[in-house]
This record gives structure tokens, C-alpha cells and sequence, in this order.
């Protein structure tokens, strides 16, 4: 087996022989081996990369310099496309056009901050005075903690570590330990650019063993972490002692409205695809469906066809639709969702259980699933499920639509449905949540930032908040002219002896 941490421009073993085995989603099969850090490999990967900043030898590059950098990233993935595309689709089970798309969206990733390089300059601001220069710069925050989640594994990390080569940080990656495997390749790709050491650090395993120091180090002047709220709630405490930035996005229930006057066809099309795309594995999945009452059989009825005909499969099956679920822990974790949503009341429409067809038997796939007569006091209905189950509630006004769209601690997307344009931008504008998608749902693009409200999270990823999350704002005041301030009374009549 290579060696599969990368720490100080080395890429080395476990420092204590210590080993995981990726096994796949839809039949369990071995997929590949991979070291499990130690604590003292994390210590190394912080220490390399703090003395990397500290020493100026990638924070001194040029804006230009850094952006080229990213760029010849970008089109090393681009060469690597269907590789790394194999290798995340193994990882996550998930189909592999679908993998293919997200290696495409991670290359666009590349490019956007590269270009947003490109054209990064610092400023002078006015202050009214014609003997000063009053300068504002942006300088890298230093070294930063970058942890990513296993359902899109390179694309969320590529939403942090191009910014952050950008921006002249250094850096420790720790993508999840379900899936590492395009993250050791993306870091073989940094070290092919021309990275220089001790800038690009990675580490495999799982948070409880790497992920404590990565946060509450006090070297570690930056966290970007994208998963569970519970996780992120754990970090944001262990980062309080020495105030690091955070950059946050744990989740969402995002509610996906449609009114009575929607192109229903559309609506009800892109409502299957919000809750079940990816198994319902998505952060911004539209898995709270909010529909107007005088369409809701209408509505409903269409959505359960239209569920019970979605054909699940693995990698390698050209007419599957969505995977399985990402491992055994967490279908019985949204087995456990279900049983909640039935034991409270909800009705049970479709789905609710294992995938029972043989080609599937030895993998993680659950039926899409709908609950109907849903209320915002249900467990399955203010708790992310993180799986392809949908909840249904009614509404009878615009003011109501509104009022349950925010009735969630979280806040990271939401779909709004409707021909009157007017009354969509209204009730988007009131809508508590990080994006709004208005008669479409899911697409993003790197240029649009992309982060939630309430619980859902801080900061930006992508953009150009995107970058500035990984950037220190610095005033330089320069006088050009310099004099005594007159302030203090000076009985030496101003001479220096």
C-alpha cells in the first residue's frame, strides 16, 4: 500500500501503523486501504504547515503568482477528470455520471477562484487629506484547518482549499474517513503544480482521533468545516480559547413551497429531483415540501408515482437513477428517522423501508419515502434526515407559506413556486435562508455565494465572500507629511536633545 498522508511535502505512512479500509456503499466490497493518522502525524501536519507561513515562502507569491497555481490545478484535474471521477464514485456509491458532474464542478471551482485572483488588487480609500494615503490590503489569515464531508467529497473540499492557495494560506486538509480517496489524489495534483513544501498538509481519519487538534490548536488560525451541526457546535467551543475564524455549514431542512398557480408539471418534477437526488444525501435537499392546500392531492399523488418508479443502482448501472446510502451506521440512522415519523403520526405514503430487489441486498439503499399530514412540531420534520425522505405540509396563504418556510433552526436553501413573480419575490425576501430558488431547485454556480443562516451555519463558501473568508483586512495610514501632533503641552519648546 503507497503511503496516503501528505505532511511537509512527504507523503509518508501512519506514524502508528495504523490502517482503514474504504469499503463500498453498494455491496461492501473492499475499494482501498488507506493510513489513519496518529496524533503525532496531526502534530507534524500543524507544525509543517505553521512553519511553512510563518517562513513567507508562499504568502510573499503575487496575487498572479498564486492564481496561476490554482489554474494549473485546475487543468490537472481536468486531465485527471474520469480517474478522480472512478475513485469518488467508489468511494461514495453514488452513479458515476453523477461523480463525473461533480469533478466538472470541481474544475469550475478552480477556475473561479483563479480568475477572482487574477483581479485581486488592494485599494486607497479618501480620507480627506491630501498628505495621506490611506491603504487597505489583504493579507492570507494564516494556517487553516479545511474538513470536509463524505457526500460530496471533492467539490466541498474544492470550495476551500482553492481559496485558501489563493489567498496564500497554508494548510491542513482532512477530507472524511468513508471517503479519502480524491482528496489524497487532489493533494498528488497540489504537489504536481508546484506547491511549495509544507503549504499543502493531509491527514486521513476520523474526527474523534485527528479531529480535536485540527480545531483547538492555537496554531491553527482558521476552520473550515462542512457536516453535521452537533460537530460544528463541538468545534465552534474547542475554537473559542483563541478565537479562530470559522467558517461553518452544517445543514439544512429546506423547504420547497409551491403554490396553487405554479407550473405544476416543473414544480412537482424538481421537488422529486430536490428530495431524492443523491438518496437525499444533499445539504440543500428539498426534503420539506410545503404546498399550497387546494393542490396538495394533486401534488402529492404525482410525487408518490413519480417515487415509486425512481430506480435505484450502483456505479456501474446506466439505468440506476440514485445510490445507496453512504454506510451501515447511517441507514440504520434514517431507518430510525422513519420509525420517529410514524411512531408521531405522520402517514407513511411510500418507502420507509430497505430496497429489497437482489442486485442491491448487500448494499445501504433505502426507498424513496413520503410523509404526508406533516406538522412543524414533528421530529421528522424540523430534524435533517439526510436521506430520501420527504415531508408534506399544507398551506392556505402567502403569510403562512412564509411563516412555515422559517420554522426550522436552520437556514441554508429553499424553492419557492409560482407564475406570479411578484408573490415569489416576496415571500424569497422573507424567507430566512442562505439561497432561494425561485420555479427551479438546486442549481448553484462558484460565482454565487453559498452559506446559511440560523443553524445552518457562518460564513461563505464560494463567491467572493468565498475567498475573503480566508483573507486578514489590513489598514495601512501613511502620512506623507509628517509633523507634531500639538496634542500634549511641550516645555522643551519641541527641540530633541
Amino acid at each position: 500500500m503507497a503511503a496516503t498522508l501528505f505532511i511537509d511535502g512527504k507523503w509518508r505512512a501512519s506514524s502508528a501503523g495504523r490502517i482503514h479500509e474504504v469499503r463500498s456503499p453498494h455491496d461492501g466490497s473492499l475499494v482501498t486501504t488507506v493510513d489513519e493518522a496518529s496524533a503525532a502525524d496531526v502534530e507534524d501536519a500543524i507544525d509543517a504547515a505553521r512553519k511553512s507561513f510563518d517562513s513567507g515562502v508562499f504568502a510573499c507569491w503575487s496575487w498572479r503568482e498564486r492564481s496561476e497555481l490554482v489554474g494549473r490545478i485546475a487543468d490537472l484535474l481536468e486531465r485527471d477528470a474520469k480517474l478522480i471521477a472512478k475513485k469518488e464514485s467508489d468511494d461514495t456509491g453514488k452513479r458515476l455520471i453523477e461523480a463525473e458532474y461533480d469533478v466538472a464542478d470541481v474544475v469550475a471551482t478552480f477556475r473561479h477562484f483563479a480568475a477572482l485572483g487574477e483581479k485581486h488588487d488592494d485599494h486607497i480609500v479618501d480620507v480627506g487629506l491630501a498628505h495621506v494615503t490611506s491603504r487597505i490590503v489583504s493579507e492570507p489569515i494564516g494556517v487553516c484547518s479545511l474538513i470536509g464531508p463524505w457526500n460530496y467529497p471533492l467539490l466541498q473540499i474544492a470550495w476551500k482549499v482553492a481559496p485558501a492557495l489563493v489567498a496564500g494560506c497554508s494548510f491542513i486538509l482532512k477530507p472524511s474517513e468513508l471517503t479519502p480517496e480524491s482528496a489524497i489524489h487532489l493533494m498528488q495534483l497540489v504537489e504536481e503544480a508546484g506547491t511549495p513544501l509544507g503549504v499543502a498538509n493531509l491527514i486521513l481519519g476520523p474526527g474523534s482521533v485527528v479531529g480535536y487538534a485540527l480545531t483547538t490548536d492555537p496554531r491553527i488560525d482558521m476552520v473550515s468545516f462542512t457536516g453535521g451541526l452537533s460537530t460544528g457546535k463541538t468545534i465552534m467551543v474547542g475554537a473559542a480559547p483563541t478565537i479562530k475564524r470559522l467558517a461553518l455549514e452544517l445543514g439544512g431542512k429546506n423547504p420547497h413551497i409551491i403554490f396553487a398557480d405554479a407550473d405544476l408539471e416543473a414544480a412537482i418534477d424538481n421537488a422529486v429531483t430536490g428530495a431524492f437526488l443523491h438518496s437525499g444525501q444533499v445539504c440543500s435537499a428539498g426534503t420539506r415540501l410545503i404546498v399550497e392546500r387546494s393542490v396538495h392531492d394533486q401534488v402529492v399523488s404525482e410525487i408518490v408515482r413519480r417515487a415509486k418508479e425512481i430506480r435505484l443502482g450502483g456505479p456501474e448501472d446506466l439505468s440506476a437513477e440514485t445510490g445507496p446510502l453512504i454506510s451501515q451506521s447511517h441507514f440504520k440512522s434514517v431507518e430510525n428517522y422513519v420509525a420517529k415519523g410514524v411512531a408521531e403520526g405522520a402517514r407513511l405514503l411510500v418507502g420507509g423501508v430497505r430496497a429489497n430487489r437482489e442486485d442491491l441486498v448487500n448494499g445501504w439503499y433505502f426507498l424513496p419515502t413520503v410523509f404526508d399530514g406533516c406538522t412543524t412540531d414533528m421530529y421528522c420534520v424540523q430534524e435533517e434526515s439526510f436521506g430520501p425522505i420527504m415531508t408534506v405540509e399544507v398551506f392556505d396563504s402567502e403569510r403562512e407559506a412564509i411563516a412555515l418556510g422559517n420554522d426550522t433552526i436552520f437556514g441554508l436553501s429553499g424553492g419557492v413556486w409560482s407564475r406570479d413573480l411578484e408573490k415569489a419575490a416576496r415571500v424569497a425576501a422573507g424567507l430566512r435562508h442562505g439561497t432561494i430558488w425561485v420555479n427551479d431547485y438546486g442549481p448553484y454556480r462558484p460565482a454565487a455565494e453559498w452559506g446559511g443562516y440560523k443553524q445552518s451555519g457562518n460564513g461563505r463558501e464560494l463567491g467572493s465572500h468565498g475567498l475573503s473568508e480566508y483573507l486578514e483586512i489590513k489598514h495601512i495610514w501613511t502620512n506623507n507629511s509628517p509633523s507634531k501632533s500639538g496634542w500634549f503641552h511641550d516645555s522643551s519648546g519641541g527641540d530633541v536633545q
